[in-house]
């Protein structure tokens, strides 16, 4: 099969990945850190992700305002964002000014000004940012379920930060913190979209071969250790319940990834999924109701998540496991299957339409696994996927011992009940 991706290496070890669609006017360009949230103790909680804030603030050759008006100037956008396991900076411009992209980007991760007075005014931004998390009862639920998941481990902890350690961080950690872990061997510059990728990979020579190369940032492997079904629950005078409900699952290259995918689908993936149509079609018992999959490089997460009617949470708690167990115990029907395989790759295809989109596949697999996929190998991958995998994933990861379910809402004096229900079979 033809190579549809240039790859190069700097000496370094500071790689590029790029992907030319010539038919776009647009071109999108990322440079990923491999570090994120469980790379930091409690003492520096939430620092990866206050550094990319700070980032934003201005570098040697950049005002803050001229970072954000070189790219807007121009019809692009500037973004960043950071999550457990990596930080990515990112631009979508107009194909043409993908070295203005570039230019302001790597000033950013390398030449950041960190000014002190700015640091103080994000610290309050972030502080303000966190208690407005716990406000939000439909975000805060995950956080608890987070800590039940992977309990006093950085995996379990949240990205932003506590109140404490985001207190405790100042210029020195930042500028420590960045000089340890955003080093060249830590970095994957990704582009695509109507570009020179030579042009590209002599850009990103000119500006970061003089950088010096370090370790692989590494971080401690999540426990997994769990005797019981976890409950946690925060008494909230709310309208509705939140509910988060989940199970460990498998890490991201996992031989059963595009089976976990596709019981995502099957379940709450869509309007058409099991759990949509039961608990909120059939029964009115939630307006919103949906799962998730959770990837990471040595574990992940399989999540349910509802807003439920406060007077039916047990009912729907119990109607969610009891469809959780048909999976374990039959085969999903066959036009579900075809439906789900559809679904899968047609939101994929969909989805590389865009070249910011396709920056961030190709950038984050280089970065988490050092290779990238054709789009025609991830078809050929779930093409060969059958029902039988789907109920093996259903047998693995639903199991009593596995389940966690943290609740926000009116629920006081409910706990014992609703723990004695948390029983799949």
């Amino acid at each position: 099969m033809k190579n549809i991706y240039h790859k190069a290496r700097l000496n370094n070890g500071l790689r590029i990945i790029s992907h030319v669609i010539s038919e776009r006017h647009s071109a999108a360009l990322g440079i990923w850190i491999y570090v994120g949230g469980r790379y930091e103790t409690s003492a520096n909680k939430g620092i990866s992700h206050f550094l990319e804030h700070i980032l934003f603030k201005g570098t040697k050759k950049y005002s803050c305002r001229q970072l954000k008006e070189s790219i807007e100037g121009i019809g692009g956008s500037l973004n960043g964002f950071t999550s457990e396991e990596s930080t990515c900076y990112l631009v979508k411009v107009p194909a043409s000014r993908i070295n203005i992209g570039l230019s302001v980007l790597s000033e950013m991760v390398i030449n950041p000004t960190l000014p002190a007075q700015e640091i103080e005014k994000e610290k309050t931004v972030i502080l303000e940012e966190l208690k407005m998390y716990k406000d939000l009862p439909q975000s805060y639920v995950y956080e608890l379920l987070d800590e039940l998941l992977w309990p006093n481990q950085p995996l379990g902890a949240p990205i932003i930060g506590t109140v404490d350690s985001v207190r405790a961080i100042d210029r020195k950690k930042l500028a420590d913190f960045k000089e340890e872990h955003y080093t060249t061997s830590n970095i994957v510059v990704s582009a695509c979209g109507n570009i020179d990728y030579r042009q590209l990979e002599r850009g990103v020579e000119k500006i970061f071969s003089s950088l010096k190369s370090e370790r692989l940032n590494t971080f401690t492997e999540a426990k997994e250790k769990q005797g019981r079904p976890g409950l946690k629950v925060f008494p909230k005078d709310t309208e509705q319940t939140h509910m988060a409900l989940g199970f460990r699952s498998f890490r991201r290259e996992h031989p059963l990834k595009h089976a976990l995918g596709l019981l995502h689908i099957i379940l709450g993936g869509n309007m058409s999924s099991r759990l949509f149509n039961e608990l909120r079609e059939k029964r009115g018992l939630a307006y919103e109701i949906g799962t998730l999959a959770k990837r990471f490089q040595d574990t992940g997460a399989f999540v349910v998540h509802a807003g439920i009617d406060n007077k039916k949470v047990s009912e729907a708690i119990q109607l969610i496991l009891k469809e959780l167990k048909k999976t374990k115990d039959h085969l999903v029907t066959a036009d579900e299957f075809r439906r789900a395989k559809e679904f899968y790759i047609g939101q994929l295809k969909l989805a590389l339409e865009d070249t910011l989109e396709y920056m961030l596949w190709i950038g984050e697999n280089t970065l988490m696994l050092g290779k990238t996929f054709s789009l025609d190998e991830i078809i050929a991958e779930v093409n060969r996927v059958d029902r039988a995998d789907i109920r093996e994933v259903a047998r693995k990861v639903f199991i009593d011992d596995n389940i966690n379910l943290s609740l926000i809402g009116p629920l006081a004096g409910k706990e014992n009940k609703i723990r004695q229900g948390l029983y799949i079979g």
